[in-house]
């Protein structure tokens, strides 16, 4: 069961961790922002990636997503993004992740009465990159952010309609900005997840608090992880090692 928990590793800090990864047995997600794949070392990433691998460890990657869209109105944003997903996949080759995560780009304030064109943009943009995911056995995730309920990712979901692009279940993120609760969210988009992002907040700001130290109702979402999507990677988000060996205890409960 284990074997099932990553946590999150941004790529500019992974050389001075690793030791630590593999010494405790940590799986990482690692982030790949855009500064990182502008300036990537290709040939250190394939040693990193030896190291993890021969370790036994299994590897997920978090997509770069600041300013980028998959959806987005404007053609050359999506062309920016598109450029970034490809650098993702060149990174996937050799880390050869389970799943890698990425951000919709949808938001109700900017897209409401654009949701339909956005919906299409970024069916047409992900369609590109099912083939990848499938030759590299790997799962794209798309990851709810501003979601207020999830008709949107459902829509976006029924028509790639692939086993290759599925779904990353944020509970902070749903517990900030959703309004619907998470049982409904489940019984919308709880067999297409792939993966879950655990993180713990207030509601009001994204705290990436430990698990059990703000207010989600953690039985309940492991409750619905085992019933709708029981094979999923559970991915703890801390932004510290001190946060990070906190949810790792505090996670036991549910192992």
């Amino acid at each position: 069961m284990k074997n099932k928990i990553h946590a999150h590793v941004p790529y500019p800090q992974l050389s001075e961790h690793l030791d630590y990864l593999v010494e405790q047995r940590i799986n990482p997600e690692i982030y790949l922002p855009a500064e990182a794949l502008d300036r990537m070392i290709w040939e250190e990433l394939a040693a990193q990636a030896r190291v993890l691998h021969s370790a036994g460890l299994a590897v997920t990657i978090h997509s770069p997503f600041m300013d980028l869209n998959p959806g987005a109105l404007d053609a050359s944003i999506r062309e920016a993004t598109r450029q970034r997903i490809r650098q993702v996949f060149k990174a996937a080759e050799l880390l050869r992740p389970r799943v890698i995560v990425v951000h919709p780009g949808f938001d109700e304030l900017h897209y409401g009465e654009n949701r339909l064109v956005w919906l299409k943009n970024s069916i047409d943009f992900w369609r590109e990159f099912v083939p990848c995911a499938r030759d590299l056995d790997t799962v794209i995730a798309v990851e709810n952010i501003f979601e207020k309920e999830p008709s949107t990712l459902r829509a976006l979901l029924e028509a790639i309609a692939d086993p290759c692009f599925r779904h990353c279940f944020d509970g902070g993120h749903w517990n900030m900005f959703t309004t619907v609760r998470m049982e409904e969210w489940f019984a919308e988009l709880g067999p297409y997840i792939a993966e879950t992002h655990i993180h713990d907040n207030h509601g009001q700001t994204d705290e990436h608090l430990p698990l059990g130290e703000g207010e989600i109702d953690f039985d309940l979402l492991f409750g619905l992880l085992k019933h709708y999507a029981p094979d999923a990677v559970w991915t703890i988000e801390a932004h510290s090692t001190a946060h990070l060996q906190r949810a790792l205890k505090n996670i036991e409960n549910y192992l």
